[in-house]
């Protein structure tokens, strides 16, 4: 328990030690005292004071607001008494720790209006050991008023903090159960069928191969070269799911263009991609992967110009042929990969625009840092 307690004192920002010194300090004002029933009552202030605070830090609930009115007013004592105000600074600081907003602002004006009365009445009195430390007690004074607003908002917004996180903490598995069902969809659709072809023409070729055995030959040959199409089918989609980074990707484009004997144009510094998930920058590769695909079959241009833009919240890559163009809404429902690419970018909230003047464009928009999607088909 001490541990915690020494732990939440170095999360203000303020060294222990210096904490240390100030509960230290209040026995050097008790000695300055002319009585001994004035020490004797002054260090049992002191003691009780550090006793309540412990109290009060252990405590939940009700009662700690109980053990703070006791805190301030053994502060307002301890001023009057012998001139030490810094217990006030201890009061600031677990005020600002209160979560209760209510509660918090409460005992906060109780604390500000006690300690400003009780500095003001000393010095009206023109006690002499108080205005030697005045410019001190002024300092306190402004902690007072500023201390528990600055602790409380810290904390505040570490609970914002760990929201977000578990928020993306969430996301994360939805993200992960999402790519469990299309992965399902993807060997579904690619194997189920292909595997029930090749059953039923396994079925028909051996009830001919006494009949006709040309024709068993022939659904053979039809079974073989199912087979060979999951295969490669199941190659590509595993190639996709081990998933390809952005600067290799790049390669690939190079190779695709110059096979193609369109000109590349674009920096290579540009697909340094960092600071970016790695699903969306998959899911970026694929899209330049299909849109460069693209224009080598559709396109008929001399040239392609790649960029990536790094904004601070989003990728930008652009993708531009100076060919034919005339890329209408049906070609989004068609065999040209569009409608599958925004598919992917609207898994992630990104966004696709096309547009079709002198050639095609392409701006691929990635955000950074994945968020919660509105789509109901991504809980199951």
């Amino acid at each position: 328990m001490f541990k915690k307690f020494f732990n939440s004192l170095r999360s203000t920002g303020i060294s222990p030690y210096i904490w240390t010194i100030l509960g230290i300090l209040p026995f050097y004002f008790i000695w300055q005292l002319p009585t001994t029933i004035g020490k004797v009552i002054g260090i049992i202030l002191t003691l009780m004071f550090f006793l309540v605070y412990w109290f009060a830090f252990v405590s939940r609930g009700w009662t700690v607001y109980i053990w703070t009115c006791i805190l301030i007013g053994i502060s307002i004592a301890s001023a009057s008494l012998f001139s030490y105000v810094y217990f006030a600074f201890f009061i600031a600081y677990f005020i600002g720790n209160i979560k209760d907003r209510i509660p918090f602002l409460v005992l906060y004006f109780i604390h500000l209006v006690g300690t400003s009365i009780v500095i003001n009445f000393e010095i009206v009195l023109k006690e002499e050991f108080f205005i030697k430390q005045l410019p001190i007690i002024v300092i306190v004074w402004i902690s007072v008023i500023l201390l528990p607003f600055s602790i409380y908002n810290k904390n505040a917004r570490g609970v914002l903090e760990e929201k977000l996180e578990d928020a993306n903490k969430r996301i994360s598995e939805l993200v992960k159960l999402e790519e469990r069902q299309r992965i399902a969809r993807d060997l579904h659709d690619t194997l189920g069928q292909k595997l029930s072809l090749i059953g039923l023409k396994s079925d028909l070729a051996r009830k001919l191969i006494n009949k006709d055995p040309e024709q068993a030959k022939e659904e053979l040959k039809d079974v073989q070269q199912t087979a060979r199409t999951a295969l490669n089918e199941v190659r590509k989609m595993v190639a996709e799911m081990r998933g390809v980074r952005v600067r290799d990707e790049l390669v690939h484009v190079k190779q695709i263009l110059k096979a193609a004997e369109i000109r590349f144009v674009g920096r290579e510094e540009d697909f340094n991609i960092t600071n970016v998930s790695l699903l969306s920058e998959n899911i970026l590769s694929m899209c330049l992967k299909e849109a460069v695909t693209n224009v080598v079959k559709h396109s008929r241009a001399s040239e392609c110009s790649i960029s990536i833009s790094h904004m601070e919240k989003e990728l930008i890559a652009k993708i531009s042929d100076n060919g034919v163009g005339n890329i209408t809404d049906e070609d989004l429902y068609k065999g040209s990969g569009l409608q599958g690419m925004r598919e992917r970018l609207e898994f992630v909230n990104g966004s696709l625009d096309i547009f079709s003047q002198n050639g095609t464009t392409l701006i691929v928009k990635i955000p950074k840092v994945l968020k919660q999607t509105d789509r109901e088909d991504l809980i199951i």
